[in-house]
């Protein structure tokens, strides 16, 4: 089994670490973190890999270990499925203007929520990630649009720099590898800010 001490590095640096082993074949592989945002972004990314992900306090009780284990390959995107994913850089769409940008990205998100196709990723970067917030006007709406299926990833560093990490309550505290990976997968991406 392969050791990983993933602790006091920043994002996206231990999904990283762990990308470099599994990218070898590593069958087993033990990753040590020091925060939940780590502990969701290894072990979103193990199973996307293939790997049975389980998640385990360490005894020093500050820090945590994700075991991955390889079960099978990763899951492909189906060839006839086309896949869209739409970024946002800002609480807004376009410039602010006495609220005008407020209601605009929130008919824009309202009317995502009810297209025939969501699309499969959006993500939350910079300010955008202020939208994922309970008291923002398009929160109900990124639930929503969640809930039919959409991968909502929210920057973690973004997050962090604003100081709402835990005030954050829809999609998932993500990390750069994961978003630049979502987007450049898409057949189609779409930012916005």
């Amino acid at each position: 089994m392969v050791e990983i001490d993933a602790r006091k590095l920043e994002c996206p640096k231990p999904v990283l670490l762990t990308k470099a082993e599994t990218d070898k074949g590593t069958e087993e592989l033990r990753v040590q973190v020091d925060n939940e945002v780590a502990v969701g972004n290894v072990t979103r990314f193990l199973e996307s890999a293939g790997y049975e992900a389980k998640r385990e306090d360490a005894p020093d009780g500050k820090s945590f270990f994700i075991m991955g284990r390889k079960t099978g390959e990763a899951a492909q995107k189906s060839a006839d499925k086309k896949t869209t994913a739409i970024l946002f850089a800002s609480d807004t769409l376009g410039a602010e203007s006495d609220g005008l940008g407020e209601v605009l990205i929130k008919a824009y998100l309202g009317t995502i929520a009810k297209a025939d196709e969501p699309p499969a990723t959006v993500a939350l970067m910079n300010a955008g990630v202020k939208l994922a917030l309970p008291e923002s006007s398009t929160f109900d709406t990124l639930r929503e649009i969640e809930a039919r299926g959409t991968k909502i990833l929210v920057c973690g560093t973004c997050t962090n720099h604003f100081g709402i990490t835990d005030k954050i309550k829809v999609g998932v505290i993500s990390n750069m590898f994961e978003i630049a990976g979502s987007l450049m997968s898409a057949d189609k991406t779409i930012v916005h800010g």
